[in-house]
């Protein structure tokens, strides 16, 4: 039982940083029916953003602000000058171009830092607290749950509650309409963008210090385990896209610790093809489809 209870925190802190990164692919998802895999490597470069300014100012916060500042401004940037320019007709575009940036940002990023991994500083301590024999929540989890919580209710409040989130879902719901109405289309699609690269890159901050370290390819696995929480719970769904997240760290987290830690990713992937073959769409995704 203790060790159960372990897994599952475990599970859960690892799974809030997938349910985190699986709604910034959500957030350019429905504005654009476009899967950004460039997502992991553009925030690996935020991740050597902020390893470069705490390293300088020896002040994690200070690289925390710099990388979120930097994933806004790396996602409006490939939004404006890459994706904005290819044919929305041809879907297949979107993902050569992506594949691209991966590569050329893992070359640079290995140009310049190397591919060693590199330690990173932590905020808080990973010594867990203890309630008699069982270790259960360290003050770094709790860090990543008030983190990502506070990530979720911004966002559901930014769609559902401001002009702007309003007219950002008109705009993947209904472009036509919207331009007729007034909204700058153009202008929403990038800031979806923006904001799905500032998540990418606070995602990622909040997990790579946690493993071996940082290299340029450090977030790819990560990108993985998000984009198959995204799809488990469905594209078109915040709240999947946070609970295939939670869903999937629990079960990397309980197949690791009761079984091996090299058959987890396998288990992930039977799931995801499980899902795929019942409900293609998605968990929480609505049965019919839309035009964008």
């Amino acid at each position: 039982m203790d060790r159960f209870l372990f897994l599952t925190v475990d599970g859960l802190a690892r799974g809030a940083v997938f349910a985190a990164f699986a709604l910034a692919l959500v957030l350019i998802w429905r504005g654009t029916r476009v899967i950004n895999f460039a997502q992991g490597a553009m925030a690996a470069a935020t991740t050597y953003i902020a390893y470069s300014v705490t390293s300088a100012t020896g002040s994690y916060w200070y690289g925390l602000i710099a990388a979120i500042a930097g994933g806004f401004a790396l996602g409006a940037l490939v939004e404006r000058v890459l994706m904005r320019r290819l044919d929305p007709n041809r879907p297949l575009a979107a993902v050569i171009v992506a594949l691209g940036v991966v590569m050329v940002l893992h070359a640079v990023l290995g140009m310049i830092y190397g591919n060693d991994f590199r330690p990173m500083q932590l905020p808080f301590s990973r010594e867990p607290f203890r309630f008699g024999d069982v270790a259960l929540l360290s003050p770094y989890d709790l860090f990543v749950f008030v983190t990502v919580g506070i990530v979720v209710l911004a966002l559901a409040y930014l769609f559902t509650r401001t002009d702007t989130g309003l007219k950002m879902r008109a705009s993947a719901f209904s472009p036509d309409v919207s331009r007729l109405l007034g909204v700058k289309v153009s202008a929403m699609l990038t800031l979806g963008w923006a904001l799905a690269g500032a998540v990418g890159a606070l995602a990622a901050l909040l997990v790579v210090p946690t493993e071996l370290g940082l290299n340029p390819h450090a977030v790819d696995l990560v990108f993985i385990f998000a984009f198959t929480a995204a799809v488990i719970g469905g594209l078109d769904s915040p709240v999947g896209a946070v609970i295939g997240g939670l869903v999937t760290g629990l079960l990397l987290g309980y197949v690791s610790g009761y079984l091996s830690g090299s058959i987890a990713p396998i288990a992930v992937l039977l799931v995801l093809l499980g899902v795929l073959l019942i409900r293609p769409q998605g968990i929480f995704s609505g049965t019919a489809t839309r035009q964008v």
